[in-house]
């Protein structure tokens, strides 16, 4: 069981911009890999970016030179920025933690722990 606190979804219109933040109250995961993963209604979730202990990125090919990942260490919280959006992207997102792993992530959703209740990003066109 992780402790992770999602935050920063929104409502855009295309070509938009939005921050996500996932907070770890009282927790350091910044140790294993962490990842950002979506679900959209009547889908399955989905794996959108991760980042190892290193700070190796890894990201879907639908997000690859739009999203970025990253760790403010400083804060304990991974953020997920978001350009460049698309009706596509619309999707509750969540964070996550793979604990067995610290490098060589991988955008598998069931191997990360999930804590959240996520956060809504909706892009209209």
């Amino acid at each position: 069981q992780v402790q992770l606190v999602e935050s920063g979804g929104g409502s855009v219109q295309a070509g938009g911009s939005l921050r996500l933040s996932c907070a770890a109250p009282g927790h350091t995961y910044s140790n294993y890999c962490m990842g950002w993963f979506r679900q959209a209604p009547g889908k399955e979730r989905e794996g959108v970016a991760a980042i190892d202990s290193d700070g190796s990125t890894r990201y879907a090919d639908s997000v690859k030179g739009r999203f970025t990942i990253s760790q403010d260490n400083a804060k304990n919280t991974l953020i997920l920025q978001m350009n460049s959006l698309k009706p596509e992207d619309t999707a509750m997102y969540y964070c996550g933690a793979d604990m067995k792993r610290r490098w060589r992530c991988i955008l598998q959703p069931n191997e990360y722990n999930y804590g959240g209740q996520g956060t809504q990003v909706t892009v209209s066109s």
